[in-house]
């Protein structure tokens, strides 16, 4: 049966209420804790607590691993001050990082807005979980038909210009999912797609829930992102003190208004550690609410005259228990599945069996590959690759930006399976709604040069491995598979290129932090390297050894190289302007086909995405070697994601590159390395539409 609007509002009050009862009844504790606190103790909890807490902090690399070595190893230390200190050190040393991640979390939170009596009321806050569900309160979302008569507003916020940003609606489909818990003041429902039929997770990010321990202690700060009273999204940033975690709820004082209701409350990873829902009031002897002089509230002064004392939210570990004992249907226990392994609720998850040897513990957020007991050989999944004929690329109309100007996109890895029609449509798509972004007219597709490598390096690349004994590549681990790819690198430089990436992103070359926790000797030198970069970016394992793989061969074998650049060259224009756009490989393959062009083809525009250029065991093997400026390039837009691991070595910091504009973005959450969402990037699709228009 549908709530009435009053009903509605006296779940608010009654989880008010609640809230008020847990805090008066956790006195005690709070006073301990607070007193502890006033002592100098930064975080008074447990030491088991900390212990894992500061596991999961350099495990999930929220702390540079050079100030581990620098200050807990610099003195003696026994094991609970260095804990303490690391999650002290995770406080006040902020990667760079920290910012453009938060930024990627606040895209995830929407406005939740009510439709009533003509009238559209903000009603609260929530925030997506998965591709297609949206987390928020109970008292927000109290039923299906409830929820029917919401919508949902991403980008419901200011620019970085101070001005209103283009809000988007979507409307929710609690036919599809809807559930909820009263004591546990959450809702969790679907959000339908965009007109575009893409999932809202898609467009937006979305947090993935984690059931682990470790994800904050007592006395540390937390983050809350959402629309207090309606407005536009406001954060509460680092000043956020935890008083007390109860069996399923949390309390924490902190800024927040009423309408923060069905925020996210994240810690200084950007991990979801509880929902908020409501505030607590401060009360007098009887009992009564007070408002902020001091008198007894009444109906009608509002929320804003109460003195709230603190508030709280439930623990998200505590929401995902019990949405993994719920009774579903295949279907949505799937789209709950869809939440992530982490979430615990991923029902078809089957563990490896564990070789005897593997008896060092399992590390939080990295999965310990199942390891042949045999030495394996990789071979391509497809039955023959060598047996198609290669596709061919695209070449732009005629009259294409009058016939002067060229378009030209040239792709990665791993799009033999792929069309090249349906890539360049792709491609043109994400930029065109950067373009619209940046107030520039959108293209056509036909007006787009896309040569096509894909099929190619994939024959060139199964050709080079062996049949004897072959095990598909869905059969084996990364770290194992990495092992074969480091034995078949044609230089021995596969191993290297792995190495430095790891080592740019952060891992420690020496000390006692080297091998601390990711695995060594279960697998092999290669799986450290692969665990450390995997867990600092949005990039599987199996993703950045695949990627390296080719990328050290299309460096390491001459046939290799021009085959793939002569496949580029089929379809390239041959005169006049040219704007080349790269992504990833492409980069690297784009960095060489500009030494080759022909002499009435000028490159007034380089753009690349998600670029590995910046490794030295790249860069020193393009064939103009080293860290150089390409040739008659006039501007060059390098645009990158930090926690693409593919663009490990960006920015281009060595001065050898010469002048070029660094755009570092903010890509949404598994979409960190997609191309599509690179160029929706107003400054990218800025810098190029501004040269197609003339508008420079």
């Amino acid at each position: 049966m549908t709530v009435t609007d009053r009903s509605n509002e006296t779940l608010h009050k009654q989880a008010a209420a609640e809230a008020a009862r847990r805090y008066e009844d956790s006195t005690a504790e709070r006073e301990r804790i607070e007193g502890r606190l006033a002592a100098g103790e930064r975080f008074p909890d447990a030491p088991d607590a900390l212990a894992v807490r500061a596991d999961r902090i350099l495990d999930r690399g929220g702390l540079s691993p050079s100030a581990v070595v620098a200050d807990i190893h610099r003195e003696a230390m026994d094991l609970p001050d260095a804990n303490e200190r690391i999650i002290d050190l995770s406080n006040e040393l902020q990667a760079w990082s920290f910012l453009p991640r938060g930024v990627r979390a606040g895209a995830t939170v929407a406005r939740i807005t009510l439709r009533r009596d003509g009238r559209e009321l903000p009603h609260g806050t929530g925030f997506m979980v998965s591709p297609r569900l949206m987390m928020t309160n109970h008292h927000v979302l109290p039923d299906a038909a409830f929820a029917h008569r919401c919508f949902a507003e991403f980008n419901a916020q200011v620019t970085v210009d101070n001005v209103p940003d283009t809000a988007v609606r979507m409307e929710f489909d609690p036919g599809t999912f809807f559930a909820a818990d009263r004591r546990l003041d959450f809702a969790l429902v679907a959000v339908a797609p965009a007109q575009d039929g893409r999932p809202p997770g898609e467009i937006f990010g979305w947090n993935r829930l984690s059931v682990q321990l470790g994800k904050l202690v007592l006395g540390e700060k937390v983050n809350i992102i959402g629309h207090p009273d309606g407005r536009l999204k406001e954060i509460v940033l680092r000043d956020n003190a935890v008083l007390v975690r109860l069996d399923d709820f949390v309390h924490y004082r902190t800024d927040t208004r009423p309408g923060n209701s069905g925020s996210p409350v994240f810690n200084d990873q950007w991990e979801v550690v509880a929902l908020h829902h409501s505030g607590v009031p401060k009360k007098d002897d009887q009992g009564r609410v007070l408002r902020q002089d001091g008198r007894p509230w009444q109906q009608g002064d509002g929320d804003d005259a109460i003195d709230w004392v603190a508030n709280e939210g439930v623990r998200i570990s505590s929401v995902l228990k019990h949405l993994a004992g719920l009774d579903l249907d295949p279907g949505r226990r799937a789209l709950l599945a869809e939440m992530g392994p982490d979430s615990g609720l991923d029902q078809n998850m089957t563990a490896p069996a564990p070789r005897p040897e593997a008896t060092t513990p399992a590390v939080p957020g990295v999965t310990s590959p199942s390891v042949p007991a045999v030495p394996v050989t990789v071979t391509m999944t497809e039955s023959d690759t060598r047996s198609r004929p290669p596709k061919k690329g695209r070449p732009a109309r005629n009259t294409a930006f009058g016939g002067r100007r060229h378009l030209v996109f040239l792709h990665g890895r791993d799009q033999q399976s792929k069309e090249p029609e349906d890539l360049r449509r792709n491609w043109t798509a994400g930029l065109n709604r950067g373009l619209t972004l940046a107030a520039l007219p959108p293209l056509d597709p036909e007006d787009v040069w896309f040569p096509f490598y894909g099929t190619r390096l994939a024959d060139l690349v199964g050709g080079r491995e062996s049949t004897a004994e072959a095990v598909g590549l869905d059969q084996v681990s990364a770290a194992a598979a990495a092992e074969v790819f480091a034995a078949e690198s044609p230089n021995g430089s596969y191993e290297q290129l792995l190495y430095e990436a790891a080592a740019r992103a952060g891992m420690p070359q020496n000390g006692p932090a080297t091998t601390e926790g990711f695995g060594a000797g279960l697998v092999g030198a290669l799986h450290r390297p692969l665990s450390w970069l995997a867990a600092r970016s949005d990039l599987d394992e199996w993703t950045i050894a695949t990627f390296l793989r080719d990328v050290d061969l299309y460096l390491g074998d001459r046939a290799v190289r021009q085959a793939v650049l002569d496949s580029v060259m089929e379809t390239m224009p041959t005169t006049g302007e040219l704007v080349l756009v790269t992504h990833s490989l492409g980069t690297v393959v784009g960095m060489d086909l500009l030494t080759r062009l022909p002499e009435g083809l000028d490159p007034v525009l380089l753009v690349t995405a998600g670029s590995p250029l910046g490794m030295d065991g790249v860069n020193e093997r393009l064939l103009a070697r080293g860290p150089h400026r390409p040739p008659k390039v006039r501007d060059w837009v390098n645009v990158w994601c930090p926690t693409d691991a593919v663009a490990i070595g960006c920015p281009l910091e060595d001065e050898r590159w010469g002048k070029l504009t660094q755009l570092a973005v903010s890509n949404g959450r598994d979409r960190a390395h997609k191309i599509e969402e690179y160029l929706s990037h107003p400054g990218a699709a800025g810098a190029i539409g501004s040269v197609l228009t003339g508008r420079t």
